[in-house]
This record gives structure tokens, C-alpha cells and sequence, in this order.
């Protein structure tokens, strides 16, 4: 199991919350479960950390930022 505390802890140097979720993309191959057992306090920390942090973990992104489907026009 992945601690979000221990990520922090080992992760002294991170500087945002962007940063943070790069680690926690790395660090989630492997792992099964993610606790989220601390709130990190990053200036740029969201409103929406908590879904932000699980999808980095799990590789799913908010279906509210929906990549765009190329066409056949975006490509003419």
C-alpha cells in the first residue's frame, strides 16, 4: 500500500502539487492501494486534490477534462 504521508516524506524537495502528482504516477506501478492519509500544503493545491491524486494513481482523468477526438478535418 501506498501512503500519500510517506510520498510526502521521502519527497522533501517537491515544490507542487504537479510535482507531486508525477511522483505519484511513478511510485504507482507496483502498488495495489493508495491511503490518502494527509492533505498536502502545496500553494497550487486544488479544490479537487483528493480525485486529482486518485487518478494520477490509478492513470483514470476527470471525465470533466475530456481529451479532444481528432477528425479527418484536423488532420486535411
Amino acid at each position: 500500500m501506498l501512503y500519500l504521508s510517506e510520498v510526502l516524506i521521502q519527497n522533501p524537495s517537491l515544490d507542487s502539487f504537479e510535482d507531486l502528482l508525477q511522483v505519484i504516477k511513478q511510485r504507482a506501478e507496483g502498488e495495489i492501494h493508495l491511503k490518502i492519509d494527509i492533505k498536502p500544503n502545496y500553494p497550487d493545491t486544488p479544490g479537487n486534490w483528493e480525485d486529482m491524486i486518485e487518478g494520477a494513481f490509478s492513470g483514470v482523468y476527470s471525465v470533466f477534462d475530456v481529451p479532444k477526438i481528432k477528425t479527418e478535418d484536423d488532420f486535411g
